[in-house]
């Protein structure tokens, strides 16, 4: 029980956690003004503006930097960590996402009526611009610079 309740109030964890939630709070917002009404969808979905993703490693990774300090070996994992999940995030998956949004239209185009074929369609919003990576980490380093005093 002792294990569960160190995990808890692990400073570095939880402040990371709340950068993650706070840019899925934040894409909600995004959403009822780009759009006008609010999709609660977008607090568990990816893609979107900011890159959870994004705000949970780059505030684990300042909070590594502070509380183990900047020279650290595990200061240097965690940014490593934090770089491969970034580029993971505006590469490989918007990528992924790219070519869903084109299944999706040759789906649209060859199976209009009386189809056979599963037409399930495939998640087009999966990763992120670049703009909304930045934002993120934007995000999760002021998070972290704002609960400093908790490390």
């Amino acid at each position: 029980m002792q294990d569960f309740t160190a995990i808890l109030t692990n400073s570095v964890l939880v402040v990371s956690i709340i950068a993650c939630l706070l840019a899925q709070v934040i894409k909600v917002i995004v959403e009822l003004a780009q759009h006008g009404k609010l999709n609660f969808r977008s607090l568990v979905g990816t893609g979107g503006m900011p890159s959870a993703h994004s705000a949970l490693v780059t505030a684990l990774a300042t909070g590594v930097g502070q509380s183990a300090g900047w020279g650290s070996s595990e200061f240097a994992i965690a940014v490593i960590f934090a770089i491969i999940v970034m580029y993971d995030a505006a590469g490989v998956r918007q990528a992924a996402g790219k070519q869903a949004r084109i299944l999706n239209q040759i789906l649209d185009e060859l199976f209009q009526e009386d189809s056979k074929f599963n037409e399930d369609r495939l998640k087009e919003l999966l990763g992120h611009t670049p703009v909304q990576v930045i934002a993120g980490s934007a995000l999760g380093a002021i998070v972290s610079w704002v609960a400093a005093p908790a490390y």
